[in-house]
């Protein structure tokens, strides 16, 4: 079934409305879910004034926000275009191409909705947004994907696309249904969520169309690529936290003890990948020389 099938009814961009922040701090909601900020409960934390704990959450509201700018436009976006423009190496069907376009739409104006409510909460609160510009993660990844695949670049950079767009993540899997947020923030998270959610069936049948079309040694690279490539997507920026962290009074050293100690781990990294992997395993990644061992060295499938 085509996942688009309903896009120009359905749509975010087509049917959606412009989301206004509302405050409710005087109903003891919050900006951001506590469960989902992991430092807010670390020992160097976890004492600070009940406004130093606020503002971090609405940082971190922001991070959210910012990071979904970045990510949906310099990543997601530049791999949507290729295949909407068929640049991607291998062909590409006009019914894929017309999805892409409809992918990079989305993505566009998730960015704007996500800038806008960041800009919205600033003028209410008085809490800056911070001038955060991803720099260094959008440079980690086209690093990792030089490194791993050199001389297919392409092939790694729309490998990380599928990766991002078949993850679950919890914020989108959770926030929606939090009544401890904020509404505005709740809603605009069902949004993205309720797009997302085609997305993923999008990327996971352009990845199957993707895979038969690359050849034997290409497919062998990649799948022993792949696993790092879904490590480095899941690599938590920690530089923001670290800003944010020390704007809240905590010195450099304490900000990076912070980061060091609530950021990373294999289970996390196994339960957000799950569906990736499954995807992984259904198209015969799993199969090639290799593969299993490289999957099982990261901790994304048991040895």
């Amino acid at each position: 079934m085509d996942p688009f099938a309903d896009w120009y009814d359905a749509a975010g961009v087509r049917a959606g409305i412009r989301r206004t922040f509302a405050d409710e701090r005087d109903q003891a909601k919050v900006f951001f879910p506590t469960a989902l900020v992991p430092y807010l409960e670390h020992d160097l934390v976890r004492e600070r004034a009940p406004q130093q704990r606020e503002t971090l959450t609405v940082r971190h509201l922001y991070q959210f926000l910012l990071a979904t700018t970045h990510l949906e436009t310099r990543v997601v976006n530049r791999g949507a275009e290729r295949i909407a423009n068929n640049r991607i190496g291998v062909p590409v069907d006009a019914q894929l191409r017309m999805d892409a376009f409809k992918v990079y739409c989305d993505e566009g104006y998730h960015s704007l909705y996500s800038l806008d409510l960041a800009r919205q909460v600033e003028a209410a609160t008085g809490i800056a947004v911070p001038d955060w510009d991803f720099g260094g993660f959008a440079d980690r990844l086209d690093a990792t994907a030089a490194a791993l695949l050199p001389g297919a670049e392409v092939l790694a950079q729309l490998l990380q696309v599928v990766v991002f767009e078949t993850l679950i993540t919890a914020v989108l899997n959770e926030l929606p249904a939090d009544p401890t947020v904020v509404t505005t923030v709740r809603d605009l998270a069902r949004d993205h969520a309720r797009d997302e959610g085609r997305h993923h069936r999008y990327f996971a049948g352009f990845f199957r169309h993707l895979w038969t079309q690359l050849d034997a040694p290409t497919r062998a690279r990649a799948a022993v690529a792949l696993p790092e490539l879904i490590e480095d997507c899941l690599r938590w920026d920690g530089e923001p936290v670290r800003r944010s962290l020390t704007l809240a009074g905590l010195t450099a050293a304490e900000a990076d003890t912070v980061v060091r100690d609530c950021y990373g781990g294999t289970p996390q990294m196994r339960q957000t990948a799950s569906a990736t992997v499954r995807l992984c395993r259904s198209t015969g990644v799993l199969d090639q020389p290799g593969a299993w061992e490289a999957f099982a060295a990261k901790g994304l499938v048991d040895d």
